[in-house]
């Protein structure tokens, strides 16, 4: 089964002879290595590159041990250089390879050498490691499976296809496997065998039942505004444990840096300006949160919004939560102030969408209901409401875009409408 990731190859195939070294993101299992060693491999062969041009190296694979030492990659790679036609080096899992940044930074020098990397953390994209690439260095973030790349290849409906995206998620793997007890057993033994092992060993975590149990309760409120230091009291409370909000900021952190979960802030629209905390955290991969709890809690609304929020990160926007706070008087005459909530404030370049995410709207009263922070933002920016079925997009009597939330996924220009 080839699931077409023509967003990412896209942007790879944009990016070619840029003279910058091109690097794949993206969390474990999410396709970065078939990316870059099947699509854009094969474009590059219809192209009419010659294979011998083009340089992989997966440093995951055991074969390719001796190559994390730079000693012996370095010269290798040179070596394979020769004559002075362009050649294509990918490499996999880049963070694997000892003193990378030199590697990369000396191989970035030779002029007829064009460099495609991945990676499956953040860390060699920290603040440092860019200057270390001295400005060479090109993200090109991936995500797991969209709902409209899933549905590529999905033999049913949008509504079965939903079902199950809902359930398992978007990491390509999972949609080779048949049986849904196989599926679950899959995504279990992923959380707990590569992701919380990498992340335990990258960062010589000695708490790991501290670390677990925080991705449980971040698992169990999905879109929750929440913060470390009510974390840290939820801990007290209800685990009956003594975790310092300071240990919970540094793990969530780790959460972030392997690509686990993202996260909104909430933004200020009226006072154009950022509030620290709370802030809402989102999984990437339903499915791994699904497995986390053992697919128990399956709230569809709550999933319905991390989607929406997954899909829109995709499609490459800011994404924050609004906030808008008013002032009225009680029949009292008592002084009353309140922080309405926008689901999603989203911006890329001088767009801005603002997005409330609302599973259902049976009558009236719920719309007003769901409309009323949109129509307070003081601004005429588009104002969408997507809610789990509508007809087909329409525009309501005070000029807000309504559509279903397939309306809204299965068509990139959604937001357009």
């Amino acid at each position: 089964m080839e699931i077409k990731r023509n967003l990412y190859l896209n942007k790879l195939l944009s990016k070619k002879h840029n003279g910058l070294i091109k690097v794949i993101t993206g969390m474990r299992r999410c396709g970065k290595s078939y990316l870059l060693f099947t699509l854009f491999k094969q474009r590059l062969l219809d192209e009419g590159i010659n294979a011998n041009h083009i340089i992989e190296i997966a440093f995951d694979s055991f074969e390719n041990k001796s190559f994390r030492d730079p000693e012996i990659l370095y010269p290798y790679l040179k070596s394979q250089i020769q004559d002075d036609d362009r050649y294509y080096i990918l490499l996999d899992e880049i963070q694997l390879l000892n003193e990378f940044e030199d590697v990369l930074n000396g191989l970035s020098r030779i002029p007829n050498v064009d460099i495609y990397v991945t990676g499956s953390n953040a860390r060699f994209l920290s603040k440092d490691i860019i200057t270390e690439f001295r400005g060479r260095g090109d993200e090109i973030h991936m995500y797991p499976l969209s709902f409209a790349e899933f549905m590529s290849v999905h033999p049913g409906s949008p509504q079965s296809g939903w079902n199950e995206y809902m359930l398992y998620g978007g990491l390509p793997l999972v949609l080779n496997i048949a049986a849904p007890e196989e599926k679950i057993a899959f995504l279990k033994s992923l959380f707990n065998e590569t992701y919380i092992s990498d992340i335990v060993g990258r960062h010589n975590v000695r708490n790991q039942p501290e670390l677990e149990e925080l991705i449980n309760i971040l698992s169990s409120s999905i879109g929750s505004l929440t913060n470390p230091t009510k974390l840290a009291a939820t801990f007290k409370s209800v685990k009956k444990k003594i975790i310092s909000n300071v240990t919970l900021a540094r793990y969530i952190d780790y959460l972030c840096d392997s690509f686990l979960i993202d996260k909104a802030m909430r933004y200020d629209i009226k006072g154009r300006k950022y509030i620290d905390t709370p802030i809402k955290y989102y999984f990437t991969d339903l499915g791994l949160r699904n497995a986390r709890l053992n697919f128990r809690q399956l709230e569809e609304t709550h999933a319905m919004e991390n989607i929406i929020f997954n899909e829109l990160k995709i499609r490459g926007f800011n994404v924050d939560v609004g906030v808008i706070t008013t002032n009225s008087t009680n029949e009292k005459g008592n002084g009353i102030r309140k922080q309405l909530k926008i689901d999603f404030v989203c911006n890329k370049g001088s767009k801005r969408y603002y997005i409330q995410s609302a599973y259902a709207i049976p009558d009236q009263t719920k719309m007003r209901q769901e409309q009323r922070s949109l129509m307070l933002t003081g601004d005429f920016f588009k104002k969408i409401i997507i809610t789990k079925d509508a007809p087909m997009p329409y525009y309501n009597d005070d000029g807000i875009l309504v559509m279903s939330v397939f309306d809204f996924l299965l068509n990139e220009r959604s937001l357009e409408s």
